[in-house]
């Protein structure tokens, strides 16, 4: 990877305040996101945010996805409906 490339890279997970940076908002504001849950909270057992959970939701909250279910949700009922 040259030096270009390292500067453009945008890494999967993000921390609490990079997270917020991502979003354009304040860490109190992402905070309070993730609680009414507009955000997902970061991956469990860790203080890591993931950069694709995040824009998923951000798609969901803005209308840009027509579906309500995160992956995994629509994943967990199209499964238990082929059981």
């Amino acid at each position: 990877m040259n030096a270009k490339d390292i500067a453009n890279f945008l890494p999967r997970g993000l921390s609490r305040e990079e997270a917020a940076r991502y979003v354009g908002c304040s860490l109190p504001a992402f905070s309070d996101w993730v609680r009414r849950g507009i955000l997902p909270g970061p991956i469990p057992r860790t203080h890591v945010w993931d950069r694709k959970a995040i824009d998923e939701a951000l798609d969901r909250a803005s209308g840009l996805s027509q579906s309500e279910l995160s992956a995994l949700e629509q994943w967990k009922r199209d499964r238990v409906r082929k059981t």
